[in-house]
C-alpha cells in the first residue's frame, strides 16, 4: 500500500485557537481524507509545542506550573480538532518523554559531529518570537514592534548550530527541486533570505534565564531553544531511530503558515536534516492568511473571527466548506460574515440541500420510497452522465494539485446541472401522465438524479464528511474508498429503499 505522511505545524501553548489554526487543520484534513479515499496508508500528525519562554512567563503570571498551562491549552486545541472533524492519527506534545529522548539524542549526535559549538554572543533578542534577531530583520533601521515586540540587547554564552557551511547546499537544493516549496513563488523568498550570510542558530538558553525546556545532554546548565526542539517533532513522532521511521519518512507535506516558512522551516529544518544525513521533506506547503477587509486579523483591531463559534452555530461542514472554497491554497483570502452567509444559503442550502430534499420527497411520493432503475436513457440523462465523466476527472485533478477551491466550483457546477436536469425533466409533470413512456421517463429521471447525487456526495466527502455521510445514508450506501465508487452506475441504487426520510441539511439563515 502506498504511504502518505503529512504534518501541520504544532501549535504554540501560549494562546487560544483562532481561524489560522482552524484553517490549517481543515486543509490538512481534506488532503489526508482525499489520500485515504484514494487508497493510501495515511499518517496525519498534528500537536502542541509546549516549551519556551512565553509559556514559562504566562504560567508564572497565572500562578500555575508550565505543565498545567500546557495541559489546559492542549485540551482547547484537541477540542477544536474534534469539533472540526480533524482525522489526525497522532497528536504529539513536546513534553512527551519519547520526544524529549529523541531531541537529546539528536543534540548529542550533532554535538559529537562538530555541528554544535559554544561561544559568547551579543545580540538583540525578541521574546515574542523567542530568537535573536539579525540585521536583515530591521525595517528602516528598526525592528517592527508589531512583529517582534520588545527587543532587548543580551550578552551571554550559548551553544550554536552551524548554518553557513550548509547554505550553498540549500540554495542548490531549492533551485533544483521546484516542488520543494509550494506555492513556488515562495521559494524566491527563501533564496532571498539565503543571498546574504546567515548567523549560526543559537540552540540553547541558560537555565538562569529559562528553565522550561529540554536539558542539553552535554551541558546540564542549558535547555534547548524551543524552535530546535519543536521542529524535531516531525521525525520523533514517526519513530526516528527505529524501523518504522523509514516507512513514512520523508514526509510528503509539511503544512504550515507562510509566516513560519522562513527561516524556521525552509532554512533551519532542512539544514538540521542535512547535518543528520536524512532525506529532505518532499514539500513545504505554506498557506496564506485569513484577512478581514484586506487587513490581517488582530485582537487590537477587533476583526478576529472565532472559528469555533461559526462551526457551532452553522455546522462544522458548512464552516469547512467555506474556508476551503474561498481560500486558494497558498494565497491570502478575505473572511466576511456576509460572504459566509451567501455561500451557506446559496451553495449549500439552495443548490445542495434543497436538491437532496426534493429528490428524496419525489422518490417517496412517486416511487414508494424505492429507487427505480434507469429504464431508457435519453438526451438529458446522457448529457448528465457525460458531464459527470468530465467533472470526475477535473475534480480529482484539482484535489491532486491542491486546487480545492476550483474542484469545489466544478462539483457545484455539476450539482447545478442536476437541478437543471430535474427542471427539464419535470418529474412532477411526468407523474400526472398515464402514458407508459412518461412513467418510464419518470423512473429514469429519479434514478439518474439519485445516482448523480450519490456521486456528488461521494466526491465531496473530504470537505463535507458529515453531510456526505448523511446523504449516502439516505440511499443506504456506506462510505468507502473511492475506486469504482466514483464511476457512474445506473444500476447501483436500483430497487434500493430509502434509509431515512428527507432531512433539511442546511436550514436557511436570515
Amino acid at each position: 500500500m502506498k504511504r502518505f505522511y503529512l504534518t501541520t505545524a504544532i501549535d504554540y501553548a501560549n494562546g487560544h485557537p483562532h481561524i489560522g489554526h482552524a484553517y490549517e487543520k481543515i486543509l490538512a484534513d481534506v488532503i489526508c481524507r482525499t489520500k485515504r479515499l484514494l487508497g493510501y496508508d495515511v499518517h496525519f500528525l498534528t500537536g502542541l509545542d509546549e516549551h519556551g519562554q512565553k509559556v514559562e512567563q504566562t504560567a508564572k503570571e497565572r500562578g500555575i506550573s508550565p505543565q498545567a498551562l500546557c495541559d489546559s491549552v492542549a485540551k482547547e486545541f484537541i477540542d477544536m480538532c474534534a469539533l472540526l472533524h480533524i482525522s489526525y492519527d497522532d497528536y504529539i506534545r513536546t513534553t512527551q518523554p519519547h520526544h524529549k529522548t529523541i531531541v537529546r539524542t539528536i543534540l548529542q549526535k550533532l554535538f559529537d559531529n562538530g555541528d554544535i559549538y559554544k561561544a559568547e554572543y551579543t545580540g538583540f533578542y525578541s521574546t515574542r518570537v523567542e530568537r535573536f534577531l539579525q540585521e536583515k530583520d530591521r525595517v528602516d533601521g528598526i525592528w517592527p514592534e508589531s512583529e517582534f515586540g520588545q527587543v532587548t540587547e543580551i550578552t551571554e554564552t550559548n551553544y550554536f548550530f552551524k548554518l553557513n557551511p550548509h547554505k550553498q547546499w540549500l540554495v542548490d537544493y531549492i533551485t533544483a527541486h521546484e516542488n520543494f516549496i509550494f506555492p513556488k513563488f515562495r521559494a524566491k523568498q527563501v533564496l532571498e533570505f539565503l543571498r546574504e550570510d546567515i548567523n549560526d542558530l543559537c540552540i540553547s538558553r541558560p537555565k538562569d534565564r529559562l528553565s522550561w525546556g529540554i536539558e542539553l545532554p552535554f551541558d546540564s546548565e542549558y535547555v534547548t531553544y524551543v524552535w530546535f526542539d519543536a521542529l524535531i517533532n516531525y521525525i520523533s513522532a514517526v519513530g526516528y531511530g527505529t524501523e518504522k521511521f523509514s516507512e513514512f519518512w520523508p514526509v510528503d507535506y509539511h503544512v504550515i503558515g507562510k509566516d513560519i516558512l522562513v527561516p524556521a522551516h525552509a532554512v533551519y529544518w532542512p539544514i538540521m536534516l542535512h547535518a543528520l544525513d536524512l532525506p529532505m521533506p518532499k514539500t513545504f506547503l505554506a498557506h496564506g492568511w485569513w484577512l478581514c477587509s484586506g487587513e490581517k486579523m488582530s485582537k487590537s483591531v477587533g476583526n478576529v473571527v472565532d472559528p469555533l463559534d461559526y462551526a457551532k452555530q452553522f455546522g462544522t461542514d458548512a464552516f469547512r466548506y467555506f474556508v476551503i472554497r474561498e481560500m486558494n491554497v497558498g494565497q491570502d483570502s478575505d473572511f466576511s460574515h456576509e460572504l459566509f452567509l451567501s455561500r451557506y444559503n446559496n451553495d449549500l442550502g439552495n443548490d445542495l440541500g434543497n436538491l437532496v430534499s426534493r429528490n428524496s420527497n419525489m422518490l417517496q411520493r412517486y416511487c414508494g420510497g424505492t429507487i427505480p432503475e434507469i429504464a431508457t436513457a435519453e438526451a438529458p440523462e446522457t448529457e448528465l452522465i457525460g458531464l459527470w465523466s468530465q467533472t470526475h476527472e477535473k475534480v480529482l485533478h484539482g484535489y491532486d494539485r491542491l486546487q480545492f477551491h476550483r474542484a469545489l466550483e466544478d462539483i457545484f457546477t455539476f450539482i447545478g446541472a442536476i437541478n437543471k436536469f430535474l427542471e427539464i425533466r419535470a418529474p412532477w409533470k411526468l407523474a400526472k401522465s398515464k402514458d407508459p413512456r412518461e412513467q418510464n421517463r419518470l423512473r429514469t429521471t429519479l434514478a439518474a438524479s439519485s445516482e448523480a447525487i450519490r456521486l456528488a456526495a461521494t466526491i465531496l466527502a473530504p470537505i463535507l464528511p458529515t453531510i456526505s455521510q448523511q446523504i449516502l445514508e439516505i440511499f443506504q450506501i456506506k462510505a468507502m474508498a473511492w475506486g469504482k465508487q466514483l464511476d457512474w452506475n445506473g444500476h447501483n441504487l436500483a430497487n434500493q429503499s430509502l434509509g431515512m426520510e428527507s432531512v433539511i441539511l442546511f436550514p436557511r439563515i436570515v
